[in-house]
Parts: structure tokens; C-alpha cells; sequence
């Protein structure tokens, strides 16, 4: 008999955490597991359809705010009962305290993913977090940095457990034909190198200072574009803040992007300025798909990235000195193809799904006997 598998999460927008739910699906047995998903923002939807193709049954409870999202809880037990389902792995913490009041109310395993260092959170949430976090079954860390703040700001009784995130390096993988199509549609000259990110448009990824950054190595760099893509609260501000300095034909925004591959097939150089990270899945992608990578050690970057070794990295405060390494590349393509095959490795090597999908699985098998 299958292992009936729910996972619940706010939104399944593309966000990390929702990213890999939809990449984790296409690689698991499906003989041997059925999984189901819930989410609550009904217009935070792009990871549906995916999901659905790789064979996941997908159902919205809508809500508009969290404490909206609480009072579903009710519907989701009778999904739960009406479903036969075995295990709950949540993801995120408001999806984590529904979880945590479920396997209270009925005693199901629940299983939650933290994809953040407690520090970073709300302090009603870092609250909420450590009065709770014990009425859950398992605890799955996504960084070694992850897990030391949950023992240093929590003091778990319940087990935690490092699974690094992963990415598919079967489908992320460079297509030339792709990223020319990218640079056709968008006006970019084959002798101009494009500088980019993927990010939700938050405060913590600081892409005002990604800007900023950018403004400083064009103007000594005519022959380089940017681009940034994503969406998010900060969209609007972020948009005028280029068309302040300026930069509406030298930085590309085209909005949420379903599929990156393109993207990453014509970005020459990715840079993140992230005040801080879990293990930042768009990181992972750039990497598997070889481009040449700098980026702030904020988070679980620190254990992807080995300075000098895999792509470049700054401090968190120093993020002003991610220009150096940037333009020491921007002077030679060689050496962007040299890094960028050196990240491709790393991420071969440490942060393949397939790693990944079966550490989980492992869990699953072993919880649900």
C-alpha cells in the first residue's frame, strides 16, 4: 500500500520552498508514494500546473491572511481523515503551526522544513516558532547554519535532521539556443555580457543594492546589461528606483518568470546581495546551469559556494566589494566559462535533487512502517 504523503504551504507561488516541491515530484517513487498539497493564497498558484503534470493531487483552502489560514484547519483535517493520508510535511512557519495544532488534535506525523535561521523572523513568529516547535514528529533543516539556530534559539526535544535543498541538474542545464532567443527578444548584443538574479523582491534580498552595484560596473562597463527577475512587494518601488538612475534600457525586469531556463541560459554572470538566506534555491539553479556565480555568505550560501573554489563571495556587510570578482570576469569571458563549469561541478557533486528526494524518502519510509 502507498505512503500517502500531504504537504502544506502558504502559497505555491515561485518561491523556493515552492520550487522544490514541484522538482522533488518529479523524482520520487510513485509506486511507492502518493502526494497531496495544500495551499491557501489562491492567487499565488505558478507551481499548480506543475504539479499537477507530475502527478500530485493539489487543493486550495483559500485565505487571504494568516489568521484566515488558521481557521482552515478544521477543512484540512477532514481532508486528512477523508484521504487516508499517512504523514504531513509542512513548509514555511505559518504552514508549520497548522501542522503543529494537527498533530496535537488528531496525532498524525508531521514533519516541517525550515528554510530560515530564527533570527530572521518576526518576533511574533520566532514566538509562535518556540512555543510550538516541539508538537511536531521531525524537523528538516535545509543548511547546517539552519539547524544551529533551531538548537541555539529553540532547544528542540524533537529530532532535527540536515538535508541540504537540491536542484534537477538533468533539466537545468545550459541551452544556448535558448538564451539567444532571450537575447534576440530583448535587444542584448552578442558582445554584451548580462549580469542577473532571480529573487522574490523582498527586503532581506536587497536588490536596491543589487542596483546599485549594477550602476557602478556599467558605468565603467558600457558593453554589460542586467536583469532581475522575480516579483513581489517590493516590485514597484524597485522599478522606479531604476527608472531613477536611469537604467530602464541597460537593467531588463520582465516579471515573474514560470520558466528560468531561458533566463539562466543567457545570464553570463549571477549575482545575489542577499542580507540573508536558508539555502537559496534559485543559487543552485544558476550553478547547474553555469554561470559564473557571486553572491553574499548570508546563510546556507556559505555551504554551497567555497570561496574562490566554486564562485566568489563577500561578506554580508561588504556586499559593495562584489564588484572586484564581478569585474575581473566581466574582462574575460574564459574565465566566466572556467567559473561557471566550476559551479556546475559543485552542484553535481553536493545538491542534486535525486540526493535529496531520497534522504526524504528515507524519512517517510522509516516514520510511516
Amino acid at each position: 500500500m502507498k505512503i500517502k504523503v500531504l504537504h502544506i504551504i502558504k502559497s505555491l507561488g515561485r518561491g523556493g520552498a515552492e520550487m522544490l516541491l514541484q522538482e522533488t515530484l518529479k523524482h520520487q517513487d510513485r509506486q511507492r508514494f502518493e502526494f497531496h498539497y495544500i495551499y491557501f493564497l489562491p492567487w499565488k498558484n505558478q507551481m499548480v500546473k506543475g504539479i499537477e503534470n507530475g502527478g500530485g493531487t493539489v487543493v486550495n483552502f483559500p485565505a487571504k491572511n494568516n489568521f484566515l489560514l488558521m481557521l482552515q484547519a478544521s477543512k484540512v483535517i477532514r481532508y486528512i481523515k477523508q484521504n487516508n493520508i499517512n504523514l504531513i510535511h509542512c513548509h514555511l512557519p505559518w504552514a508549520g503551526f497548522m501542522g503543529r495544532y494537527i498533530h496535537w488534535r488528531t496525532g498524525i506525523p508531521v514533519f516541517y522544513s525550515e528554510h530560515n535561521i530564527q533570527e530572521r523572523y518576526h518576533f511574533i513568529t520566532k514566538w509562535i516558532n518556540k512555543i510550538t516547535f516541539n508538537y511536531q514528529t521531525k524537523v528538516i533543516a535545509v543548511s547546517q547554519e539552519v539547524a544551529g539556530s533551531i538548537q541555539k534559539n529553540i532547544h528542540p526535544k524533537i529530532p532535527i535532521q540536515t538535508i541540504l535543498n537540491g536542484v534537477d541538474t538533468d533539466r537545468f542545464i545550459r541551452n544556448a539556443e535558448e538564451g539567444n532567443k532571450i537575447r534576440s527578444q530583448f535587444s542584448i548584443p552578442n558582445d554584451t555580457l548580462l549580469i542577473g538574479t532571480i529573487a522574490v523582491f523582498r527586503f532581506q534580498k536587497r536588490l536596491k543594492e543589487w542596483i546599485d552595484l549594477f550602476k557602478e560596473l556599467q558605468d565603467k562597463n558600457p558593453k554589460v546589461m542586467g536583469c532581475i527577475i522575480g516579483d513581489g512587494p517590493l516590485d514597484t518601488a524597485l522599478r522606479n528606483y531604476v527608472r531613477e538612475l536611469g537604467l530602464e534600457k541597460k537593467i531588463i525586469m520582465p516579471g515573474l518568470q514560470e520558466n528560468v531556463i531561458p533566463w539562466l541560459s543567457a545570464i553570463d554572470i549571477f549575482v545575489m546581495t542577499s542580507l540573508y538566506e536558508g539555502l537559496p534555491i534559485a543559487l543552485l539553479e544558476a550553478m547547474s546551469m553555469g554561470c559564473a556565480v557571486v553572491a553574499t555568505n548570508a546563510g546556507g550560501v556559505g555551504e554551497v559556494i567555497r570561496d574562490k573554489t566554486d564562485g566568489f563571495l563577500e561578506t554580508v556587510e561588504d556586499w559593495k566589494q562584489l564588484k572586484t570578482p564581478i569585474e575581473e570576469l566581466i574582462q574575460s569571458p574564459n574565465l566566466i566559462k572556467s567559473w561557471g563549469e566550476k559551479a556546475r561541478i559543485r552542484v553535481l557533486e553536493f545538491f542534486s535533487v535525486k540526493k535529496m528526494t531520497n534522504e526524504l524518502e528515507k524519512l517517510y519510509t522509516n516514520e510511516v512502517k
